[in-house]
């Protein structure tokens, strides 16, 4: 199974279009966070349904250096996953998700009916647990919302997109469920699986 995309090119710059975050006069701000186009090919047979994740596991672990003026987050800190996209029950005729169709813009709280292939099912992102503390923008964040690595990192984050070729038609995740979830639902019935990644970041000393 391929994956491709005519939004990004595999091991390049994710453009500023599909980021949540963007370079500003003041540092940083929210962008555009349209979900970029996704293509694939070459199923195997048997396949009853996809499941896509998209996942940086650049994060750091010391949330208290996120942002901290003079403070730079050092590229050896210790780092774990940060999941902005969970998607499953995906048809299996589906070969394709268009640029912004599920995607366009940042929805305080998070959006609650993200759109995306008829039939499938969308779960909570990791915003849902960053932002849990700010009254202003703290809900269940469904679906895709993209890249806002912290200005002052010195590492250069990472988007693996995974889409995973499934033997089962619905998989058994709760309604609100995380990339924890899928990863469980999915064990024993992956078929294949394509991937590919972007790189992003804010720190203009952080080069590509």
């Amino acid at each position: 199974m391929r994956l491709s995309s005519d939004s990004f090119q595999n091991r390049q710059r994710l453009p500023e279009e599909f980021a949540a975050g963007v370079r500003t006069e003041d540092g940083a701000g929210f962008g555009p966070n349209r979900n970029p186009h996704l293509r694939w090919d070459d199923v195997p047979a048997g396949t009853k349904s996809f499941a896509l994740l998209v996942i940086d596991p650049d994060v750091p672990t010391v949330p208290e250096m996120v942002g901290k003026p003079g403070v730079e987050i050092p590229v050896d800190q210790p780092r774990c996953d940060f999941t902005h996209w969970a998607m499953v029950d995906i048809p299996a005729d589906v070969r394709e998700i268009a640029a912004g169709s599920a995607s366009d813009g940042v929805v305080p709280h998070g959006k609650q009916q993200p759109a995306g292939p008829a039939g499938s099912r969308q779960g909570l992102n990791a915003y849902t647990g960053w932002f849990a503390g700010e009254a202003s923008m703290r809900g269940d964040w469904y679906g895709y919302d993209g890249p806002f690595p912290p200005p002052n990192d010195l590492r250069l984050h990472r988007y693996f997109f995974r889409l995973f070729a499934l033997d089962v038609e619905r998989l058994d995740v709760p309604d609100r469920f995380t990339s924890d979830d899928v990863f469980r639902a999915m064990h024993g019935h992956v078929l294949a699986e394509a991937a590919i990644h972007a790189t992003y970041s804010l720190n203009p000393a952080v080069k590509d």
